[in-house]
């Protein structure tokens, strides 16, 4: 892992007016967070060895912002298959102390790549269970942790006069994955599912003209390679981000995935289709940054609240029956949940946060925790049809997929098989959806929407 890169010097003007002294300050930084060596990789239950050279760099990277009243927000994005709460709890108090940086301004992002590196407390079931492969991911966790500081240090020291613009493309590479059969709802394509081809675009230039930053992005999951590859990569995300900083040299390019827990990228399992996805949408991306874009700047607002989401009931004698499974995964889960019960401390309710960044006027990053399925962005959509919004998943925890009530009811891997490689005891109920949509209406309140 490298220090952190600043995006002040070396920027590409854009054909755009010089203008007043903004009242915002934006910041820009990145860090290379690619394991030094061998790694187990997340993603696929399938993989049975480690890591075997890296395609592209991993990165985290962090956008900054500050108003005319000192308020700020920083936006973490990371070329990861997630981040747990006990690690993004960590680094947001330490970034308290150290920048006086408040938790609901800072937002942790994943792109959900899986062939990037194993993030303890993350997927647990499909942890490595060798001790050098165990040591292996402790010592990454525990560099990660000191690099996502360290960016939200260097994006900080890097504030300067900006102005913000906001625009819209689209991008159909992603499609709704669960298709239905008569044996049930497998992962496969299924063109009649509900999709968001939506691509958001965040620019940020310097008082000149100057691109210093664009912040984008898109709800598929990063799945084009496929369980038979070992080289670490960012996926189509990562070769997009690549593509739209060599558009804009200096300046930093950051993804952020959206909700894209029932989407998968199409087609996909070809090397050529992960780089032909990444220019798709770099190009989309280069085209709303180049045309006219609305001005976003103003008051920073944000807000932070952890809603409480049910687990269907389930018992000891359950998990007992499921320790004698034939599936190794099923076996792991059920020791996990005995031995929470044994501590009487078996989960019946999740902790989940729910988060919004609002730039008054301009837009508003609505960031979910979890593998959050499409249904919450339409949702929010045609809740606020007038505000502009980036609707994130994948943010500040990955515990396991958010279903909406809809998925719940029709059953599948986002539903139910899902929770035995996140260690979760069984499906939430269809309370969930009523509850993280009361919690979104709570923190958009307290942003002024």
């Amino acid at each position: 892992m490298q220090q952190p890169v600043l995006f002040a010097p070396l920027l590409m003007a854009l054909a755009l007016p010089a203008a007043a002294a903004p009242a915002m300050k934006a910041g820009a930084a990145k860090i290379d967070i690619t394991p030094e060596g061998p790694i187990w990789m997340a993603g696929y239950a399938a993989r049975n060895r480690p890591s075997e050279g890296v395609l592209t760099p991993l990165w985290a990277k962090a956008l900054a912002l500050e108003d005319s009243r000192g308020n700020r927000a920083v936006i973490v994005t990371t070329d990861l298959i997630g981040l747990p709460m006990d690690l993004t709890d960590v680094v947001a108090a330490q970034a308290m102390e150290k920048y006086r940086l408040e938790r609901e301004g800072l937002v942790f992002n994943s792109s959900h790549t899986h062939t990037g590196p194993v993030v303890r407390g993350n997927l647990s079931v499909l942890e490595a269970q060798q001790p050098p492969h165990r040591e292996a991911v402790a010592a990454y966790r525990q560099k990660l942790q000191q690099s996502l500081l360290a960016v939200i240090g260097a994006a900080l020291a890097d504030l300067a006069p900006a102005e913000l613009a906001f625009g819209s493309g689209e991008a159909r590479f992603g499609v709704n994955r669960r298709q239905f059969t008569p044996k049930g709802v497998i992962i496969g394509v299924n063109p009649d599912g509900p999709t968001d081809p939506r691509v958001p675009v965040l620019r940020v230039t310097s008082p000149a003209g100057k691109v210093r930053a664009i912040l984008f992005g898109y709800a598929c999951h990063n799945t084009t390679l496929t369980a038979e590859f070992y080289e670490l990569s960012g996926d189509y995300a990562g070769y997009a981000q690549a593509e739209i900083e060599r558009e804009f040299p200096g300046a930093a390019a950051l993804f952020l995935q959206l909700c894209g827990g029932d989407q998968n990228p199409n087609p996909r399992s070809r090397l050529e289709h992960a780089e032909q996805h990444g220019r798709t949408l770099a190009a989309e991306v280069a085209r709303v940054a180049r045309g006219k874009m609305e001005p976003a700047g103003g008051r920073v607002r944000a807000a932070y609240q952890l809603a409480a989401l049910p687990f269907a009931p389930h018992t000891r004698e359950q998990f007992e029956r499921e320790q004698k499974d034939e599936n190794v995964f099923r076996q792991r889960r059920a020791a996990l949940m005995l031995k929470l019960y044994d501590e009487r401390r078996e989960p019946r309710l999740l902790r989940y946060p729910v988060q919004a960044i609002r730039v008054d006027p301009g837009f508003t990053l609505i960031a979910l925790g979890g593998e959050v399925v499409v249904d919450y962005a339409l949702w929010a959509y045609n809740t606020w049809p007038r505000e502009r919004l980036i609707v994130a998943g994948y943010s500040n925890d990955v515990p396991c997929y958010i279903p909406s009530a809809r998925v719940l009811r029709e059953g599948g891997y986002e539903a139910v098989d899902s929770m035995i490689y996140y260690g979760q005891p069984g499906p939430f109920t269809e309370e969930v959806e009523a509850r993280i949509h009361d919690a979104v209406r709570q923190v958009m309140k307290r942003v002024g929407r």
